[in-house]
């Protein structure tokens, strides 16, 4: 299949639809990093695109010539490395398999070449645009990261996550790497074998607070520290903290480095997560839809739903999903969320709270509020990416430890090797 095409079928799916589009790409094949790069450049600069095809077209077009002529555009004004005779003619290739009948090709040729003719006027006019039009994003998330970081700051932030984003795969130990452009995971050494995970470093923010290295002696005697990972799909944490737990003083005795349960109430999603645990061969790690009540653990990670500021260069959708609603209703379910993990902590554990978001109100108010209305629970440590410091993706984190101890059985008594 015409890789425009594949492109095109994908963007129109996202237009009526509203599905994530990485969920859509292909799962392999020759063309499919062109496909995803399409996808998400079109999908990334949408609103520029539209504002110039309008002025193309006399009327918008919808279904699959609305994704042609998008997919079109994206390669003529923001793919560089696509030749202009390959953007227009294999377009409209594209759009002959697509017809039907119609003579969409027609209409998408006469688009992409008047847009080639005139692209040097486009162009300008959208350097002389806002920031918010010019790197396509809402007025209102511009409007919040402006009153925030400084016009300077927020275009810098909107320049980064216009960017195509880096891969990083993270291995036991702490390590993190990122792959040359163009390499594919599935090719790596040790992956079949799980070496490794695909992972940003800015994610290790969380993993640092919970604090699970095994140097640190367990609450109850020769079984190890007990983990939940509340919201553990798709498991890049959860194998991270099963690393994490292999560290430490002590040789690696599964037993005594502990237990991590993974939470997943999402059964789409926590299929998804016992595929990629099976690949990490972890024999401490135990995925489940749903925790019994009454249970609890030493640390507790919520790695809560949110909505994905920081991560806006992987998720180029994210940002036409953003609006004031949503994120009132996200705070919302985050609260809850942070409540009921809250109920799984051991007096004297710790509960970690992250999101990959920079926006105050899913970060730090979330935070002020729970303790506000939890006394027993005090902060203990935080850790903040802000993208265009830290050249990672944006992500927030905060340590609560909760008062109280749980006391030590009087038989075989271990508290004098604590660390």
């Amino acid at each position: 299949m015409n890789s425009r095409r594949t492109a095109a079928f994908i963007v129109a799916r996202w237009l009526a639809t509203h599905e994530f589009p990485n969920e859509l790409l292909p799962k392999g094949g020759p063309d499919r990093a062109f496909v995803q790069d399409l996808v998400y450049t079109t999908v990334r600069r949408f609103r520029p695109l539209r504002a110039v095809l309008g002025e193309l077209l006399k009327t918008w077009p919808k279904g699959e010539l609305e994704a042609l002529v998008l997919v079109g555009a994206a390669q003529i004004l923001y793919m560089p490395d696509v030749p202009d005779f390959a953007a227009v003619n294999e377009t409209v290739a594209a759009a002959k398999e697509n017809a039907r009948g119609r003579p969409l090709d027609r209409v998408v040729n006469g688009v992409l070449r008047n847009l080639l003719r005139r692209r040097d006027e486009f162009e300008a006019k959208l350097a002389a645009a806002p920031l918010a039009e010019r790197e396509s994003f809402p007025n209102a998330l511009v409007a919040r990261w402006t009153a925030r970081y400084g016009a300077e700051g927020a275009e810098k932030l909107a320049r980064w996550h216009n960017m195509p984003a880096e891969t990083w795969i993270a291995r036991p130990g702490g390590a993190f790497e990122k792959l040359p452009r163009g390499e594919k995971v599935a090719d790596q050494h040790g992956f079949e074998e799980g070496e490794f995970i695909v992972q940003d470093p800015a994610t290790a923010g969380a993993v640092d607070l919970l604090d699970v290295s095994t140097g640190k002696m367990p609450v109850v005697p020769g079984e190890g520290l007990s983990v939940l990972d509340f919201c553990a799909a798709p498991g890049g944490k959860t194998v991270q903290i099963a690393w994490r737990m292999g560290e430490g003083e002590r040789p690696r005795e599964p037993p005594r480095d502990g237990r991590i349960t993974a939470q997943e109430v999402n059964p789409k999603r926590l299929l998804r997560l016992k595929e990629n645990l099976a690949r990490m061969h972890l024999d401490n790690v135990t995925a489940v839809q749903k925790v019994e009540d009454d249970a609890l653990f030493d640390r507790v990670l919520v790695d809560a739903p949110c909505s994905n500021t920081g991560v806006i260069r992987r998720r180029p959708d994210a940002r036409w999903r953003w609006n004031a609603d949503h994120l009132a209703q996200l705070v919302a379910l985050q609260k809850e969320i942070l409540e009921a993990a809250a109920a799984h902590v051991k007096p004297g554990g710790r509960l970690v709270y992250s999101t990959c978001s920079n926006e105050p109100e899913e970060n730090a108010e979330q935070i002020a509020s729970f303790l506000a209305a939890h006394p027993d629970f005090k902060e203990v440590g935080r850790y903040e990416s802000l993208p265009f410091e830290t050249d990672h993706d944006g992500a927030f984190a905060c340590a609560l430890v909760r008062s109280g101890e749980t006391p030590l059985p009087p038989e075989n008594d271990l508290r004098g090797e604590t660390t």
